[in-house]
């Protein structure tokens, strides 16, 4: 199983230049630890925090990281955007990657975005359904010319992207309407940081239901777990705790329900925790029982210094060589 990582967020008052150097940094020490997938995620107009927008940061990335690394979006708010928008600047990021790209989107959950950026957040579902399936054709087809609820396009096609038909597609959810749409619109399900086992493996039941119900393969499943190190379990999740407790609590802050005051008894649920050989273990029980991998770790919170990071990456390179080779259940 590849592990991959995903590039938070930092207090608005780090200057873009430390912002820009911890992130350089970050990558230079999780490709010394063997990952192969550098992930980034999206907000806009975030309360307190700042997050890069993706598709500008993986394309300075590409140039960084090796020739085996995927750069992922996970997610863009596709509800958010013009499908030829979007389409066109994910393929041309396809093209100066050259090909490692895997298109990650989602609904959205922050009605703040939608309506700083006039789009009604009813309508986030059936926009983003007739985006991706537009976006497709926009990769695809010489000519479109489409009709729809939310979109009109008539025009001849100027981008494909370096993999052909279109790059992987990996769609978020939370539900099992979404697990389902994911199902019928993607590759794969991004499986979230706080699900519960059993839940998954529920919502895993959902999306290969509807896969051979449309005659389509079996996927195996990206997986965001928290991964906390230290000299034995309780020691490891105290140590996570206080690392995201405030930022916990921005999440709640910012239109994410389930956050705030989280206890240790549910972060257990959802930590892997413990020492290096401990969450071998563990990761390698989860993938005994579900189709997951890659899994996707975030290694920095705000607070931590640039130095504290690169520890814990180099941590990381243990859970790597732990997990090579290993092959997730069918």
């Amino acid at each position: 199983m590849d592990v991959g990582i995903i590039l938070g967020d930092v207090p608005v008052s780090t200057s873009a230049q430390a912002h820009l150097s911890m992130l350089l940094r970050q990558v230079e020490a999780a490709q010394r630890a063997g990952v192969r997938y550098i992930t980034m995620g999206q907000h806009f107009l975030y309360d307190g925090y700042r997050w890069l927008q993706p598709i500008p940061t993986l394309a300075r990335l590409a140039a960084e990281v090796s020739p085996e690394t995927k750069l992922v979006t996970t997610v863009i708010l596709l509800p958010l955007y013009h499908p030829v928008v979007a389409a066109e600047e994910l393929a041309t990021l396809d093209v100066v990657s050259e090909g490692r790209l895997i298109v990650g989107v989602g609904l959205g959950y922050r009605q703040s975005e939608f309506v700083n950026l006039g789009v009604e957040f009813d309508q986030r579902v059936e926009r983003f359904e007739e985006a991706l399936e537009l976006m497709t054709r926009l990769w695809t087809e010489p000519h479109v010319r489409h009709q729809g609820r939310h979109f009109e396009v008539d025009g001849d096609t100027h981008i494909t992207t370096w993999q052909q038909p279109r790059p992987p597609l990996w769609v978020g959810a939370d539900s099992a309407a979404g697990v389902r749409r994911a199902a019928r619109l993607g590759d794969a399900w991004v499986i979230g940081p706080n699900k519960d086992p059993d839940n998954i493996g529920r919502l895993v039941d959902v999306f290969g239901a509807e896969r051979t119900r449309l005659g389509l393969p079996a996927a195996t499943h990206p997986i965001r777990r928290d991964v906390a190190f230290g000299p034995n379990p309780d020691n490891a999740l105290a140590g996570f705790a206080a690392r995201t407790a405030a930022r916990y609590r921005g999440y709640a802050t910012n239109e994410r329900s389930g956050y705030g005051a989280v206890s240790l008894e549910s972060l257990a649920r959802h930590v892997v925790h413990g020492t290096v050989e401990d969450c071998v273990t563990a990761v390698r029980g989860l993938a005994s029982q579900l189709p997951i991998g890659p899994l996707i770790v975030r290694p920095q919170w705000p607070g931590m210094t640039t130095a504290e990071v690169v520890s814990y990456l180099d941590q990381l390179g243990g859970l790597v060589d732990g997990l090579r080779g290993l092959e997730p259940t069918r």
